[in-house]
């Protein structure tokens, strides 16, 4: 269901632009990213029982993950399909599988992928759904692309406070810049923290056998300047131009002065450090169809 004071072809659009100018700022990023993200990525695969001749789609595949993974798994004669909102985004994940016969990006979004019913094995998802302007209706669209007993296995993001890696620099831009919070039932990075109504809307959806579980995903930073650099790469450039407008500079030193300070707490000794954020894990089974 949608919120009555959203619109949805407005909100579309901005996610397209904001994932297009976030592109080459995430090709930069994308190896540390990985650091982390790769155990969800292993997780999804094997909840989803990703084995060779299977055909898996991604939605949300951003830079081309988990799909080039499962790529790797379901071998010559498996085939795997990514998705994603993003024309820029394609682009990088495409620059990243040459070479890699088995897989192919389309554009799409969460709630209407135009590819025939019945056509994948297993559906994955990393920190992709959490986008959807109709949750319930996103996830009646993959059961829909689901063989009658095929799986969903998606990663989201828990609450704000427990996944510093994505919310930390948000709080602290939020902070300095006194942005006001979302409207309410805006689709975003924690849209769906809340595992009781995630496990009830996948269930709503048609889903069987639901489960939402925790998985701890540990981010590793070799120092905080590291840090810095990362949260910069990942930070909407519509964000830190409200920065360089208030401040004079994307680069103000207060502003990432703030962001260091408050990685303190998971700091010590100044060296090396995680920054360990919880996801929630989907698993749930298409129904069998009359």
């Amino acid at each position: 269901m949608t919120a009555a004071n959203i619109d949805p072809a407005a909100v579309k659009q901005g996610q397209r632009a904001s994932w297009d100018a976030l592109s080459s700022n995430w090709e930069a990023a994308q190896e540390r990213f990985e650091l982390g993200a790769a155990a969800v990525t292993e997780r999804l695969l094997d909840l989803g029982g990703v084995r060779a001749g299977h055909t898996v789609l991604d939605v949300g595949t951003g830079h081309g993950e988990p799909a080039l993974t499962a790529a790797r798994r379901v071998g010559p004669t498996g085939r795997v399909t990514g998705v994603d909102i993003s024309p820029a985004m394609l682009d990088l994940a495409r620059r990243r599988a040459e070479g890699t016969p088995n897989v192919e990006f389309a554009e799409a979004d969460v709630e209407s992928i135009d590819l025939p019913t019945a056509s994948f094995d297993v559906v994955l998802s990393r920190w992709g759904l959490m986008f959807a302007v109709d949750r319930v209706a996103a996830f009646r669209g993959l059961a829909r692309l689901l063989v009658p007993g095929g799986v969903l296995a998606a990663a989201v993001w828990s609450e704000a406070p427990s996944a510093p890696t994505i919310s930390l620099g948000f709080r602290v831009l939020s902070e300095r810049l006194e942005l006001p919070p979302p409207p309410p039932g805006m689709p975003g990075p924690f849209s769906m923290a809340d595992p009781e109504r995630l496990a009830a809307e996948v269930a709503a959806a048609g889903f069987t056998d639901v489960s939402v579980t925790e998985f701890v995903v540990r981010f590793p930073f070799d120092s905080v300047e590291q840090c810095v650099a990362f949260t910069k790469a990942v930070t909407p450039p519509m964000l830190l131009q409200k920065v360089a407008e208030r401040f004079g500079s994307a680069d103000d030193p207060g502003t990432w002065r703030a962001f260091a300070d408050a990685t303190g707490p998971y700091r010590s000794n100044g060296g090396a450090f995680t920054l360990p954020s919880t996801a929630l894990i989907i698993r749930a089974v298409a129904p069998a169809r009359e």
